[in-house]
């Protein structure tokens, strides 16, 4: 809104002022990533509060009696605060970013959906306590459904835009230079997988103070450069993109997402404010979910699902430790690969304290997001 604003006055008050650089995406990013800063830390203590007085407040529980030992002081610290990631993000990207760019609404459409889904599901888990003493939530096929959903409606109107795209219909893989390409039914599928895996993924993630919060910021950092390179010239006067230079596939206006991830890495810095041991507040799946299904979107429009593996590398650490161990739980008759699944439960399990597991896992994010970009150069 403030971007259409300013450029509505450009020829009366705007440039005649010298205010040029709102219209450069860089520029607004850094305007969105403060801003939603702000927002994140400013309106954190009254939705704490409010939460608080709803008593909304996390009661963990595990079939593990050591890990419930070690989770325990974590009891009646309130959850849903997922709710003041999206406040900062939705606003901020509504006030800055070009609203007629249809990245953009599919982008705040999946924060949306996704964000229902966790809200519902959160909200169950309250009232099931509350009144029968379980805490099941949304049953996983309940869950998987929504998510199904709102990923095939992203999937389809996001390959209509592509239609006049090549490089947007291909599947691209690192360190190769050409892509490969896709039928739409390949496209779709793809589509529905990732944003609904890495939806899981931080999902699964969410269960330490800061741990989520802290990558996720990590990984949105990333998706802003990708974003930009994937649709942006390398100067003003130049039309040579910075795409073509890194043989990287060309995807025009993806860069307006660059103010939206930038919105996600200052919520969720704001939010960490809050969520930093010992936490105030949780994000749960109404922050978790529609942060990962977001992830998994932003690697579609860039073109990048195979190197999302390596940016999200902490994410999928986490859902690929439960897939294991469910699976060779299963297979094996009740034997464990893991102490505990997700994987940051095993090494907590193991001896290392909550702090050292997170600080230990937000390393290991950074280290993946620079290997990530890293690729872009030898491709």
């Amino acid at each position: 809104m403030i971007y259409h604003l300013l450029w509505a006055l450009r020829e009366s008050v705007t440039y005649k002022l010298g205010f040029y650089a709102f219209e450069d995406v860089l520029f607004r990013s850094v305007i969105a990533a403060l801003m939603s800063f702000c927002i994140s830390l400013f309106a954190g203590p009254k939705i704490i509060r409010w939460l608080m007085s709803k008593k909304i407040g996390d009661l963990p529980e595990f079939h593990h009696t050591a890990l419930n030992d070690l989770m325990k002081d974590r009891a009646n610290t309130p959850t849903m605060g997922g709710i003041i990631i999206l406040l900062a993000v939705i606003s901020t990207t509504l006030c800055w970013a070009k609203l007629n760019n249809p990245f953009i609404h599919k982008a705040i459409f999946v924060l949306i959906w996704f964000g229902g889904i966790g809200v519902v599901d959160d909200w169950l888990k309250l009232t099931s306590d509350i009144r029968h003493h379980n805490r099941n939530g949304l049953k996983a096929w309940e869950k998987l459904v929504f998510q199904f959903g709102g990923a095939v409606l992203v999937a389809l109107f996001l390959y209509s835009d592509f239609t006049n795209i090549p490089d947007a219909k291909m599947f691209w893989l690192p360190f190769y230079k050409h892509g490969i390409p896709l039928a739409s039914w390949m496209f779709a599928a793809i589509a529905i997988l990732y944003i609904s895996a890495t939806s899981n993924a931080v999902n699964l993630t969410d269960g330490m103070d800061g741990l989520a919060s802290g990558c996720v910021s990590i990984m949105s950092l990333v998706l802003v450069i990708l974003c930009f390179v994937a649709s942006e010239t390398m100067s003003r006067t130049s039309t040579v993109t910075w795409a073509s230079y890194l043989l990287l596939p060309h995807v025009p206006h993806a860069g307006e997402l660059c103010v939206l991830y930038s919105a996600i890495v200052g919520a969720t810095v704001g939010f960490l404010w809050y969520n930093c041991p010992p936490a105030q507040v949780f994000m749960g799946d109404t922050g978790s979910l529609p942060l990962g299904a977001v992830m998994g979107y932003g690697a579609m429009v860039s073109r990048n699902e195979i190197l999302l593996f390596l940016i999200g590398g902490v994410f999928m650490m986490e859902l690929f430790s439960v897939i294991l161990q469910v699976g060779y739980f299963k297979y094996s008759g009740g034997k464990r690969i893991f102490k505990c699944a997700p994987i940051h439960h095993h090494f907590h399990l193991a001896g290392w304290s909550e702090p050292q597991v997170v600080v230990r896992f937000w390393l290991l994010a950074i280290g993946f997001a620079i290997l990530a970009l890293a690729t872009l150069k030898i491709r």
